[in-house]
């Protein structure tokens, strides 16, 4: 499990790739935060562009912010 260090946020999922399991979610201010669907909670390892979803900020594998612990807003 992931360390939430910048606070849980809600969003909409902008983009999902389900071949490499790559998306990104925009938060409710605009920021754009990377995501692997190893950090959908529910074990899914896939959801829908648009879904509006709660996020964990974590950090990353490349040193960046990334989002985590994501569930349905």
């Amino acid at each position: 499990m992931a360390i939430a260090l910048l606070g849980t946020r809600t969003g909409v999922v902008t983009s999902f790739d389900d071949h490499r399991g790559l998306g990104t979610i925009a938060d409710d201010e605009g920021t754009v935060f990377d995501f692997h669907c190893a950090a959908i909670a529910d074990g899914t390892r896939t959801i829908e562009v648009d879904a509006r979803v709660r996020f964990a900020v974590v950090a990353g594998h490349l040193g960046r912010w990334e989002a985590g612990e994501i569930t349905p807003a």
